[in-house]
């Protein structure tokens, strides 16, 4: 006997189902800790529960029928007519014959080599990715949207969005048909997620003028841990997408990791220049900005093109999120995370590049008896028209996400809200889900929002920041006392940094007091528990005057 068919590679296989695992990582834990710790305190529950549903509804939804729609035979006969290839056949994938059968997909037979693995491989491979394209989705509209909207649309967008645009690109579709390269996914997952996010975000409205203003992150080493994930994850990503454990596998790995440091680097450098100071949430962004704009040519491109992309992924989406943010409608949108500059510009510079820097040495796969190897040219290499093709798909994603998205949205919005009430945009987690995060020892942490004054002190009447003024000093002043120091050693402090600290400094002390004193409401830890160990406290939101209930 044998355990295996004669067409499986153990080895193809295994890098496949580890590299798909690598991508899932990303989505859980790695987005969720990341929007839980990046977004105010009041939202890191619900921030996180948003990643986690969505990851499993598009399982469901992908095992069903969505895989078949986005990689199957085409629902319209195929041939050379544009509504003939735009999305597969819907039918499930969960039977034996799916699972353990060759896996294969239609249009691409004999364009790509015969594949090592099964088609059970095959779907989770491309549904991970299809899971991480709405919760990318999901960072524009944090704070604010409806849960129960939520359930809705994750299902609808998937099957009605997703499904074409991967059809198009990947499944061998109309796109594809036209010449049209996304190695990983810059135009099929971040440019589709970052456009569907941005229209989503003007649909549903902005957050609370409070939340914007006041959107510090709670947990910064989380959003890190969370980074980190993503960052390493990406491994998967990139390196998954030849279908082999080839040697193009391994240069996409490494073209990856080079224009995400130098990426990172170059975002930070910028905030040094502009601000005087690294900050966390800068460099997350420049990471994820360089992971993004290699994804679609992270196997086609050299690794010098590589390092080129990362300075030019660190500075564009760096500008527009600085200053572009800040002018027309990018201003009016309220963008979350701005998943449109972090994702959005990144996936389609990335996207342009492969037009411009493809290079014919970066071999995907070997020919053989007389057949040519597979590689492809931008303009750089003699190709120019594949800078044309590049853009036109890049111009029929951004359309299609936009117009689909918005279409959805309107129906769903039909039937629920699709914002949440104002009562539960004011409390937050605790009036959506009944809980929230809490410190080590179960006390809820206070945030900045209890001591408004303190952050309206450290500015002139004009808005601008003092600096050296009265009340500057007096800040300081303060802030010495409760601190312990000299006044004289937080010179170089602006009022408004001055203010900031100081009301750290009484949530902190808030926070002792109440951890001091007995908490109703709390469940005292048994003696098996372990001290510090972290907990969540659920409890009832009880409107004000009412008492609670025993």
């Amino acid at each position: 006997m044998t355990p295996s068919p004669s067409w499986l590679v153990s080895g193809d296989n295994a890098w496949q189902l580890i590299s798909a695992t690598l991508v899932g990582i990303m989505s859980i834990p790695g987005l969720a800790i990341l929007y839980g710790g990046i977004v105010k305190r009041k939202w890191a529950v619900n921030s996180a529960l948003m990643v986690i549903y969505a990851f499993a509804m598009t399982l469901v939804v992908w095992t069903l029928f969505a895989f078949n729609m986005s990689f199957g035979s085409p629902a319209g006969g195929g041939g050379p007519n544009f509504f003939r290839n735009l999305v597969g056949v819907p039918h499930p994938v969960l039977g034996a014959g799916d699972q353990l059968h060759q896996a294969g997909i239609p249009l691409l037979s004999g364009l790509i080599p015969d594949l090592h693995f099964p088609g059970s491989t095959l779907v989770y491979f491309q549904f991970v990715f299809a899971a991480i394209t709405v919760i990318i989705l999901a960072g524009a509209v944090l704070g604010r949207m409806s849960f129960k909207a939520w359930m809705i649309f994750v299902p609808l967008w998937i099957t009605c969005v997703y499904t074409v645009g991967a059809f198009m690109i990947w499944g061998g579709g109309w796109l594809a048909q036209l010449g049209a390269l996304d190695f990983s996914g810059g135009y099929v997952i971040h440019v589709a997620a970052a456009v569907s996010g941005f229209t989503a975000a003007a649909v549903i409205g902005p957050r609370l003028l409070k939340d914007r203003q006041n959107c510090i992150p709670n947990n910064l080493m989380m959003a890190v841990a969370g980074a980190g994930l993503l960052w390493l994850g990406w491994s998967g990503f990139n390196g998954g997408d030849p279908y082999f454990a080839n040697a193009n596998a391994a240069a996409a790995i490494l073209n990856t990791h080079i224009c995400t440091a130098t990426a990172l680097l170059t975002w930070m450098v910028l905030d040094i220049v502009r601000t005087g100071k690294p900050n966390t949430p800068g460099m997350i962004n420049g990471m994820i900005a360089g992971l993004v704009a290699i994804t679609p040519g992270a196997g086609w491109i050299s690794g010098f093109a590589a390092l080129i992309l990362g300075v030019v992924a660190g500075t564009v989406p760096w500008l527009t999120m600085t200053y572009l943010s800040q002018r027309g409608i990018f201003k009016r949108v309220d963008d979350t995370l701005g998943v449109i500059h972090t994702h959005g510009f990144p996936g389609a510079i990335g996207g342009l590049a492969v037009g411009i820097a493809a290079s014919p040495n970066m071999i995907q796969y070997l020919g053989t008896k007389g057949s040519p190897d597979v590689s492809f040219s931008g303009w750089i290499h003699g190709n120019p028209h594949q800078l044309v093709v590049q853009a036109f798909t890049l111009l029929v994603i951004v359309v299609w996400n936009a117009l689909a998205t918005f279409v959805i949205l309107k129906v769903i919005g039909l039937f629920v809200n699709l914002r949440m009430s104002n009562a539960e945009l004011e409390i937050g987690d605790l009036a959506v889900h009944g809980e929230e995060v809490v410190d080590v020892v179960g006390v809820p942490v206070p945030t900045l929002d209890g001591v408004p004054a303190l952050a309206a002190v450290g500015a002139d009447a004009d808005g601008r920041v003092s600096t050296g003024g009265p009340i500057a000093a007096q800040l300081r002043t303060t802030l010495g006392e409760a601190l312990g120091v000299a006044p004289g050693s937080l010179a170089l402090l602006s009022g408004e940094e001055a203010a900031t600290a100081l009301a750290r400094h009484a949530a902190l002390e808030a926070r002792l007091t109440l951890q001091a004193a007995p908490v109703t409401g709390v469940d005292t830890p048994t003696p098996g528990e372990i001290a510090g160990e972290a907990q969540n406290h659920t409890a009832k939101a009880v409107p004000a005057g009412e008492p609670d209930e025993e």
